[in-house]
């Protein structure tokens, strides 16, 4: 028994006699560790509702396939595209949910032209993002990538040009392939069909190990997601072995049950603190809401387990107006919680406008974008052109002003005919305006260059 497996199994152990002493503990102790305790899991829980729609519910709307396989969709998102949060529509998609447990992957990658970004965002339960592969990291050449969970013990096999240890036993690798404009989409599928997953031992033609035990995964959808939060907690736990510096954390959640595998509610829980910790679970989730209406910028808010550490609220607050985020160096998301007066975005209320100058455009070696969200629900906005974003590659089919400036018009109702080439389409109420820089310039990312301010026009 390793040493991860010695600290899951104590938690475990320490579960029951340490609910005596929560039970009886001022209520405030127990609502601060379930504060605590929810603040850290809530980005895993998000993580399983998408992972559950897209790979463990064939039955659904959202669903793309089976785990350890490779699902490419030849598409950009829509409205209907309800199986993550404020979803880009900028780069179709290919998605890969990765179970470690028996053995490694080996993720391929094509060679692909110069100029056009692709990646493989490498994601770990609790949401960090552990690795990248593709055209930051890698360049645009390709290859052949091994993919390990936390208890691997092996030796690579030669022509694998790197190793990525996973600190999960479940995880996710998220695929982004540009798209150069609507008469692109041949190129993209072409590209997406050299996005590879095989075992280790297919790939070596070595013998496959003993398959890992099969998991029951328990039904989630957004409605039983907050009531149910701490079912799920315990079952995902299971599968994310203590981080290094995690043990003094888990101890403290196993004395209020949060623990891998635990039942929940626990045996001899009262109904008072069953309460205690709901109600601490609800006001936290209301904390996370509010940080994320008034959240800025993506900066600080994605990254490494490493560089995630002690940083819980972000993760949480990241996960919810953004989950699967790319780290800073990969994409920035400038966000607008507020227009130009500090008031906020409602399409029902104004109309608004978006002007970079000709010296200011967002700084990019790839592509920059501005996309349009329910306020609501952070999902893509129906509306008549089916026009979901405005980015970069659609530069020359915008107006701009002869200073060179660009105008954006961002509301409900047409700007008319001569401006609608400019017109991102908003909803008739509470709307949310996210842009993506993405592989953003240093001038970006220390701050030199912002995004300019939505201007409010009365209607």
């Amino acid at each position: 028994m390793n040493r991860r497996e010695l600290l899951q199994s104590a938690a475990l152990i320490a579960v029951l006699p340490m609910l005596g002493h929560a039970q009886t503990a001022p209520a405030g102790d127990v609502a601060t560790t379930a504060h605590d305790a929810y603040i850290h899991l809530f980005p895993m829980v998000e993580n399983y509702l998408s992972i559950y729609q897209w790979m463990l519910d064939p039955s659904g709307s959202q669903y793309k396939g089976p785990p350890n396989a490779v699902h490419n969709e030849a598409r950009v998102y829509t409205p209907a595209d309800t199986g993550v949060v404020t979803p880009n529509s900028d780069t179709p998609y290919s998605y890969l949910m990765m179970d470690l447990r028996a053995e490694p992957l080996v993720l391929t990658l094509p060679q692909i032209e110069p100029g056009r970004y692709y990646s493989a965002q490498l994601i770990d339960l609790y949401t960090d993002n552990v690795d990248y592969l593709g055209t930051r990291v890698d360049g645009n050449d390709g290859g052949d990538f091994l993919i390990a969970g936390p208890d691997w013990k092996g030796d690579p096999p030669k022509g694998v040009k790197r190793v990525i240890r996973m600190p999960t036993h479940l995880a996710l690798a998220f695929f982004r392939t540009q798209l150069m404009g609507s008469d692109d989409m041949p190129r993209v599928q072409e590209i997406q069909k050299g996005y590879l997953a095989e075992p280790l031992s297919s790939f070596t033609g070595a013998a496959a190990p003993p398959a890992a035990p099969a998991i029951d995964w328990p039904r989630i959808s957004r409605e039983t997601a907050q009531p149910d939060f701490w079912k799920y907690a315990n079952f995902l736990l299971q599968f994310a072995p203590p981080l290094p510096w995690e043990g003094d954390l888990r101890a403290r959640f196993a004395t209020i049950g949060i623990a891998p595998g635990a039942p929940w509610p626990p045996e001899g829980m009262t109904p008072e603190t069953l309460a205690a910790i709901t109600t601490a679970a609800d006001a936290a989730k209301a904390e996370l809401e509010d940080r994320a209406h008034k959240l800025t910028s993506s900066a600080g808010m994605f990254g490494t387990p490493e560089e995630m550490r002690g940083k819980d609220v972000e993760r949480a607050v990241a996960a919810l107006a953004g989950l699967y985020g790319n780290s800073t160096a990969e994409a920035l998301y400038p966000n607008f919680p507020l227009d130009a007066q500090g008031n906020p975005l409602d399409g029902s209320k104004s109309n608004y406008r978006l002007t970079f100058t000709k010296d200011a455009m967002p700084p990019v070696d790839a592509f920059w974008s501005v996309t349009m969200y329910d306020g609501k629900t952070r999902f893509l906005v129906d509306n008549p052109l089916n026009r979901y974003l405005i980015n970069s590659p659609m530069l020359p089919g915008l107006k701009t002003a002869k200073d060179g400036s660009l105008t954006l018009y961002l509301q409900h109702e047409s700007p008319g005919p001569d401006l609608e080439t400019n017109w991102l389409p908003a909803p008739d109420g509470p709307m949310n305006v996210v842009m993506r820089l993405y592989l953003p310039k240093p001038a970006a990312i220390d701050g030199s260059w912002k995004q300019p301010p939505l201007e409010p026009v009365p209607k």
